[in-house]
Protein backbone atom coordinates (compact mmCIF):
# COMPACT_ATOMS: atom_id res chain seq x y z
CA UNK A 1 0.00 0.00 0.00
CA UNK A 2 0.70 3.45 -0.81
CA UNK A 3 1.32 4.78 3.15
CA UNK A 4 1.69 8.49 1.91
CA UNK A 5 -2.24 8.14 0.93
CA UNK A 6 -3.50 6.37 4.10
CA UNK A 7 -1.50 8.70 6.46
CA UNK A 8 -2.18 12.22 4.58
CA UNK A 9 -5.66 11.51 4.77
CA UNK A 10 -5.40 10.19 8.91
CA UNK A 11 -3.81 13.58 9.07
CA UNK A 12 -5.98 15.09 7.06
CA UNK A 13 -8.67 13.55 9.44
CA UNK A 14 -7.47 14.69 12.55
CA UNK A 15 -6.52 18.64 12.24
CA UNK A 16 -10.09 19.16 10.49
CA UNK A 17 -12.28 21.02 12.92
CA UNK A 18 -15.28 20.17 10.40
CA UNK A 19 -17.50 17.30 10.28
CA UNK A 20 -18.04 16.49 7.09
CA UNK A 21 -14.11 17.31 6.49
CA UNK A 22 -13.22 14.42 8.56
CA UNK A 23 -16.13 12.10 7.94
CA UNK A 24 -14.69 12.50 4.20
CA UNK A 25 -10.69 12.05 5.18
CA UNK A 26 -11.59 8.85 6.87
CA UNK A 27 -13.74 7.74 4.24
CA UNK A 28 -11.03 8.56 2.04
CA UNK A 29 -8.48 6.67 3.95
CA UNK A 30 -11.09 3.56 4.20
CA UNK A 31 -11.37 3.16 0.03
CA UNK A 32 -7.44 3.66 0.46
CA UNK A 33 -7.51 0.62 2.46
CA UNK A 34 -10.36 -1.58 0.32
CA UNK A 35 -8.18 -0.35 -3.00
CA UNK A 36 -5.11 -1.95 -1.95
CA UNK A 37 -7.26 -5.00 -0.87
CA UNK A 38 -8.66 -5.41 -3.95
CA UNK A 39 -5.26 -4.97 -5.90
CA UNK A 40 -3.68 -7.56 -3.68
CA UNK A 41 -6.55 -10.00 -4.52
CA UNK A 42 -6.33 -9.04 -8.24
CA UNK A 43 -2.58 -9.96 -8.26
CA UNK A 44 -2.88 -13.12 -6.44
CA UNK A 45 -5.36 -14.11 -8.24
CA UNK A 46 -3.59 -13.44 -11.69
CA UNK A 47 -0.20 -15.19 -9.77
CA UNK A 48 -2.72 -18.16 -9.33
CA UNK A 49 -4.14 -18.49 -12.54
CA UNK A 50 -1.19 -17.88 -14.58
CA UNK A 51 0.84 -20.99 -12.83
CA UNK A 52 -2.51 -23.22 -13.37
CA UNK A 53 -0.95 -25.78 -16.49
CA UNK A 54 -4.50 -26.94 -16.44
CA UNK A 55 -6.15 -23.47 -17.28
CA UNK A 56 -3.43 -22.68 -20.37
Amino acid sequence: MDPWLYQTTQQLAQESTAYEERAFFQALSQLALEQEKRITQAQGEIDGRSWDEKAW
